[in-house]
């Protein structure tokens, strides 16, 4: 009897001592080595990608945000996002795909009508956008409906529109947009893309020098 209750005492006693070292190396010493490297190597990934403008900080670098005026480049649409109270400029809580398949009426309905707005939308006095150039990223939303970059094609279709409504030529928003394209990662993974939040940041900071 007593070596029973010796022998158990001395299990949970051996068993305490393991859960308080594992807890102090994965929950305490692990969290810390990890925090201080990566806050030493990659703040600014590590703090959310921010993108400061005239010091503030104005948005992620990883995350789309919609609402621009027609003066700005347009994101891609976000179809899939869900409407709240809470957040209603990123609308953060209820991001995702639309889950419409391919031959959804309401899906075909929907790049249709973002067409013709695309369409509409960028065509100028002297500049008529044919319905053949506008990219599929102009009409469809990404998986999570948050997608901050688009397509080098996109934005080319948009340069003359924000050209004319900010008094710039179109060579300095055509270059504007160049400056901003990201090629693939490491020279073969993925497509060239350009980060709306970014290239409208450098196109507000132009206007305002002009």
């Amino acid at each position: 009897m007593n070596n029973s209750v010796t022998n158990t005492a001395r299990l949970l006693w051996a068993g305490l001592r393991a859960l308080l070292v594992l807890t102090l190396v994965t929950g305490v010493i692990y969290p810390l080595v990890v925090t201080g490297v990566a806050q030493a190597l990659f703040d600014n990934k590590a703090n959310g990608s921010e993108i400061k403008s005239d010091g503030k900080v104005v948005g992620s670098s990883l995350i789309g945000q919609q609402g621009y005026s027609l003066d700005y480049f347009q994101p891609r649409p976000a179809n899939g996002l869900g409407t709240n109270s809470v957040n209603t400029q990123y609308k953060l809580i209820l991001s995702g795909a639309t889950n419409l398949s391919a031959d959804s009426k309401v899906l075909v309905k929907q790049v249709k009508d973002a067409k013709a707005a695309v369409v509409k939308n960028n065509s100028t006095a002297d500049y008529k956008v044919k319905p053949s150039q506008v990219p599929a990223d102009a009409v469809t939303s990404s998986g999570s409906g948050l997608d901050p970059d688009i397509s080098p094609a996109y934005a080319e279709l948009q340069v003359h529109r924000v050209a004319e409504r900010n008094h710039l030529s179109v060579t300095q928003v055509e270059k504007l947009v160049k400056d901003h394209t990201d090629g693939r990662t490491l020279g073969f993974i993925g497509e060239p893309t350009v980060n709306v939040l970014e290239l409208n940041i450098a196109l507000k900071s132009l206007v305002t020098k002009s």
